[in-house]
């Protein structure tokens, strides 16, 4: 499974009210990510997941893709070691 990590990424452009979070939370599931997807007051979506350095790296690809919903002009990231404490993966 290779190291645990924990990957912060933030999503800006159009993300919000497109089901974006919908979407992340769908792709993490299907990776078996744990973690959230929150909208935040500035326009963005802050996405926390938590699993293998591996998966964390497709899921920031699929992230930066063109597969999602909206429009993503960016996605800045900040990775560190997993806290754990996370089950699921929930939008807020």
């Amino acid at each position: 499974m290779g190291e645990v990590v924990r990957l912060t990424a933030w999503a800006r452009g159009s993300v919000q009210g497109v089901g974006f979070r919908w979407w992340v939370r769908a792709r993490a599931l299907e990776l078996g990510l744990v973690g959230s997807a929150t909208n935040l007051l500035d326009g963005r979506v802050e996405v926390v997941a938590e699993g293998s350095r591996a998966t964390c790296e497709r899921f920031l690809e699929l992230l930066r893709g063109p597969g999602t919903p909206g429009l993503v002009s960016g996605v800045t990231e900040r990775w560190s070691a997993s806290r754990g404490g996370l089950s699921g993966f929930v939008e807020r």
